[in-house]
C-alpha cells in the first residue's frame, strides 16, 4: 500500500467544492465529504476527475 505525501494532501482540494479532502489509506482514496465523492489513488497518483470518482453511500 502506497502512502500519500502529506505535503500533496495539504494542497489538493476537491475539484467540485474546492474543500478539504480526507485520505483513506485502506481504500486508497481521497474523500470529499462535502461533495459525497471519493477520488481514487492509482500507483500513488490521485485521480482528481469527477468522472473517475466513486459516489459515497449515505447511511441513514
Amino acid at each position: 500500500m502506497t502512502q500519500l505525501d502529506s505535503r500533496l494532501l495539504e494542497i489538493l482540494v476537491c475539484p467540485v467544492t474546492k474543500g478539504a479532502l480526507r485520505y483513506d489509506a485502506a481504500a486508497q482514496e481521497l474523500v470529499s465529504e462535502q461533495a459525497g465523492l471519493a477520488y481514487p489513488i492509482r500507483d500513488g497518483i490521485p485521480i482528481m476527475l469527477v468522472d473517475e470518482a466513486r459516489k459515497l453511500v449515505v447511511s441513514r
